[in-house]
């Protein structure tokens, strides 16, 4: 056991080592913008949206209102937050409407959005409005994927991902852990970066949710979720790595930035804003040896409780002020 532990503590040290050098220290506060929350497809076992779907009657009335979502782009602007990727269920959104959200976003924040929105052949239609495209792969193993994400097939996410290279956009992949992979399916995560010229990783550990078949199963532990970044991070010292823990797992955060991540993502920010939960976080990043982009408890950067964009926004912005300055967990 020894030896074992050894072997994980070396592996992670080389891996700070290497993220470091190639990447500098700053760590970043991502956040992934939702757009809707129907999905046509709705059968990956493990989502929420699974289990929506057949109480959802109109799938129209689960679209976000469209000024609340540019909202939380002046607000992540505002506490200099990334903006993880839009992400949307399949046919919940045109692309065109899609293009025409991204490009508002753009125009609120100065950045190109990265999409999570489905598998798509209409790439065509984007322009640099779009960052880059996500392919949610998921399931570290090609064989579990077949089972917990049927309708999602990984040749056509290959497919798309390739052609967005082709394309000119940047590539990125989700990879849940805990689905049921093991510790050797990392080669797999590997192979899949370097055949399809992967730019970036996010990593997220299983949610649980209720009325899903992963309903009573555990989140991945700390450290195995470590080995699997360390590796990623070693053989591609220059991609970007994000990583998702949950309000329940905040400890996880300080060895996932020595493991390799870039950025940390998965929290609530209006809610954990300022409370000991968003104090956590940005200690956790101050005890890794790193700084933080962005802000988790700076009051004077949430700005007032009006939009600086459009009247329009005002009061979803008044909204997520208030919320941001109200402590829900004492």
């Amino acid at each position: 056991m020894k030896n074992m532990d050894s072997d994980i503590f070396d592996l992670i040290k080389n891996a700070n080592k290497a993220t470091l050098k190639h990447h500098g220290d700053l760590i970043t506060l991502e956040r992934a913008v939702f757009l809707s929350w129907w999905c046509d497809k709705g059968d990956c076992a493990f989502c929420y949206m699974s289990t929506q779907k057949n109480k959802i009657k109109d799938p129209k009335k689960a679209r976000r209102n469209i000024s609340n979502i540019y909202a939380e782009a002046e607000m992540c602007k505002r506490l200099d937050w990334n903006i993880e990727f839009l992400s949307g269920g399949y046919e919940s959104f045109t692309t065109q409407e899609i293009k025409e959200i991204a490009t508002n976003i753009k125009d609120i924040t100065g950045d190109g959005v990265w999409l999570n929105t489905g598998i798509t052949d209409e790439l065509d239609h984007y322009g640099d409005e779009i960052k880059g495209i996500t392919g949610a792969v998921e399931v570290a193993n090609p064989e579990i994927h077949e089972r917990v994400c049927p309708s999602k097939k990984l040749d056509d996410i290959s497919n798309m991902l390739d052609a967005a290279g082709d394309y000119g956009f940047k590539k990125a992949i989700t990879i849940i852990l805990g689905l049921g992979e093991t510790l050797d399916d990392v080669n797999y995560i590997i192979d899949y970066i370097r055949d399809h010229k992967i730019d970036r990783v996010i990593f997220y550990s299983l949610n649980p949710h209720k009325e899903t078949i992963y309903a009573n199963s555990s989140q991945p532990a700390s450290l195995y979720y470590a080995q699997i970044v360390s590796q990623v991070r070693l053989a591609f010292p220059d991609i970007e790595i994000i990583c998702g823990t949950w309000v329940d797992n905040l400890a996880n955060i300080g060895i996932l930035i020595l493991s390799g991540a870039n950025g940390i993502t998965k929290f609530p920010l209006f809610k954990m804003f300022g409370t000991k939960y968003g104090k956590r976080v940005e200690e956790e990043v101050k005890w890794a040896g790193r700084k933080l982009k962005g802000t988790f408890t700076d009051e004077n950067r949430l700005g007032p409780q009006k939009s600086e964009i459009s009247p329009e926004l005002d009061k979803f912005i008044k909204r997520y002020v208030k919320e941001s300055l109200k402590n829900k967990y004492q």
